[in-house]
């Protein structure tokens, strides 16, 4: 877990300006005191402040108080303030986005063969209340003569456990010492599955819109220029994928699937297609039969020259059934743990489930939630789902893209001079893990804007490929700011659950302490603008594709102005150019929608969804000052 702040700020608040909170006015040199503008006054005040680091040299001695003139006399009850020399108006600035934010660089934190932490195999031990576990840092357990009891330091509820019900001194209550530690399931009955196992399907639309040709050389005086269909552009790409697979990973196996007004799956090429249409194309538990029981049992060693074949002699004409294809893909893919589908597509689905375009009145009524059933069902059987459109159509990106956005897939607008690039880069992401769900425990009192109202923050991620980044914000109710400023410390745990490629049961649990400092002003310069950077981008695409255009918006600008203010501290030119860019797309995009009232295009959906699985700059995070304390 890594921190933008170094230490909790308890009295943030989600309100563009809160009133009734302290003010501060930083002294010459270090010396900093609280004046507060409330009627009640507390030595505890965490604004944050973007304060100049104090230049000795520069800094004159204290002004003298003002006498008031005669001649142009105020009222003693207003008195302007007067900011410190030196320092102009950046004394105080009332910062309004939320620097509670924490990041889990989760396609590190599955990779168990990577991990520095303490292996364990006997259970975790739970509190009964909240779900949180115990740790070798936990100070309040209390020994009597049958029980053991422990009081948890997330929700301070109470756990009795009997020794006569744990055969004496119950040595589970004794964690691992650390707090990194893996708990790893004995009791499972998986095999490990290797790469090689896993299946590839490629799923092609083959409708009529794949005629539509592009120019890819220019012509002269000597010949004419050279044009490309689209097809063309996916077939050249498929026999580039199959080569590469014959050569890098010769064991893997490989099925074609292809779509118009009717879904042919030709398997791995060896035996005869199966066509499905008309009423098998809106039987969802029909298509899933189908595609769970299609054998597809040779290598591409053994099939890359049927599978060739049968590229070379695809044709375009007819509808698009997209859903039909996809599920049939994904239903097949499901019975191996990492298997990918890849589906290539140039138009909006009009035929079969998932259709998003309704032809006639009579038609079925156009189905976006089947893309969201179909993605949880991909992500639930370890299935990486990656959507490649072309430009210049509108495919409802923002619809079919959740297939990818919620299997850890990618998502790209694609030409007939990218395709075939986009297509080796999707076949190399492999699964680290499946059934990702990241549980992030903080004290009562605690909540997660945005996502949860208490202390408790469940996340489900699916699927995690390498370089997978989450982030999540956090605050102190107001009610409970007062005591929180009176702690050292309050702990933080975050419980990864996951299953492993050879479907093995790990939940990693890292607890760590975090600081409650008494001091008045936050360094702006001390932030850590990658973990502010990646957040905004990833919060605020998701609450573009929920819909709340407005508070993406508010975000935004809260964002951009710190950003701002820490660069100014800390400058880097790098991390200021992408988060920068990041931001000023993201704003963009708000305002078209908030102009035009209109769904996200297919190229603003992309852009979107680039922006969810946002990460840092080179993959590593910049380390900001004092981060944690044990």
């Amino acid at each position: 877990m890594e921190f933008a702040c170094s230490h909790v700020v308890c009295n943030w608040r989600p309100e563009t300006i809160t009133e009734g909170l302290n003010s501060t006015v930083p002294c010459s040199g270090s010396d900093v005191f609280i004046r507060s503008t409330s009627t009640k006054e507390h030595p505890y005040d965490n604004r944050i402040a973007v304060i100049q680091q104090p230049v000795h040299a520069l800094v004159p001695p204290p002004l003298p108080p003002r006498q008031p003139s005669r001649k142009h006399s105020r009222p003693m009850s207003l008195p302007p303030p007067v900011p410190p020399r030196g320092q102009g108006n950046k004394g105080e600035i009332r910062l309004k986005a939320n620097v509670n934010v924490v990041s889990l660089s989760v396609g590190s934190l599955v990779d168990i063969y990577k991990a520095s932490s303490i292996k364990c195999n006997q259970k975790p031990v739970r509190c009964e209340n909240c779900g949180a576990i115990m740790t070798s840092s936990a100070s309040n357990l209390q020994n009597h003569q049958n029980v053991t009891v422990w009081n948890c330091e997330f929700c301070d509820g109470e756990n009795v456990f009997s020794q006569t019900e744990t055969g004496g001194l119950r040595p589970s209550l004794r964690p691992p010492t650390g707090r990194d530690v893996l708990y790893i399931d004995e009791d499972w009955d998986g095999d490990y599955e290797n790469l090689e196992d896993m299946l590839v399907v490629f799923c092609v639309d083959i409708s009529g819109s794949m005629s539509v040709t592009s120019e890819v050389a220019a012509g002269n005086s000597m010949r004419s220029p050279t044009y490309v269909s689209r097809l063309q552009g996916v077939q050249d790409a498929l026999q580039r994928a199959l080569s590469s697979l014959l050569q890098t990973s010769p064991h893997r196996r490989v099925a074609l699937v292809t779509f118009n007004d009717e879904v042919t799956v030709y398997g791995d090429g060896t035996g005869v297609p199966l066509s499905l249409r008309d009423w098998a194309l809106v039987d969802y538990d029909h298509l899933q039969a189908q595609g769970e029981k299609y054998n597809t049992p040779h290598c591409i060693a053994e099939t890359f020259q049927s599978l060739s074949q049968k590229v070379k002699e695809l044709r375009e004409h007819g509808a698009t059934s997209l859903g039909p294809a996809a599920l049939i893909s994904v239903a097949m893919a499901s019975k191996f743990t990492g298997s990918k589908v890849i589906i290539c597509t140039d138009g909006r689905a009009n035929i079969g489930l998932g259709q998003l375009e309704q032809e006639n009145s009579h038609a079925p009524p156009q189905s976006p939630y089947f893309y969201s059933q179909l993605a949880n069902y991909a992500a639930e059987k370890g299935v990486i789902v990656s959507v490649m459109t072309f430009e210049g159509e509108d495919c409802r990106l923002a619809e079919v893209g959740r297939l990818a956005d919620h299997t850890g897939g990618r998502i790209n607008i694609v030409n007939t001079g990218t395709v075939a690039t986009e297509i080796q880069t999707a076949l190399a992401d492999n699964v680290l893990a499946t059934n990702v769900v990241a549980t992030l425990l903080a004290p009562d009192g605690v909540y997660f804007p945005y996502e949860e109202e208490n202390h408790k923050l469940v996340r489900e991620i699916g699927n995690v490929t390498e370089g997978v980044e989450v982030t999540f914000q956090f605050a102190v109710r107001q009610a409970r700011v007062e005591s929180f400023q009176r702690r050292d410390r309050i702990p933080f745990q975050l419980q990864l659950d996951f299953r492993t490629r050879d479907l093995q049961k790990v939940t990693r649990i890292i607890t760590q302490q975090k600081r409650v400092t008494t001091s008045s002003y936050v360094w702006a310069g001390s932030l850590n603008m990658s973990v502010l950077g990646v957040h905004c981008a990833q919060l605020c695409a998701r609450l573009t594709m929920e819909g709340r255009i407005q508070e993406a918006q508010n975000q935004l600008k809260a964002q951009q102005d710190l950003l701002k203010d820490i660069s100014e501290q800390k400058p880097s030119p790098k991390e200021e150019s992408v988060y920068g860019n990041w931001i000023s797309t993201m704003s963009m995009i708000c305002e078209d929608l908030t102009a035009d009232k209109q769904s996200l295009s297919d190229q603003a959906a992309n852009m979107v969804y680039q922006m969810k699985r946002a990460k840092s700059i080179g993959g590593k995070k910049s380390r900001p000052a004092a981060m944690l304390e044990g």
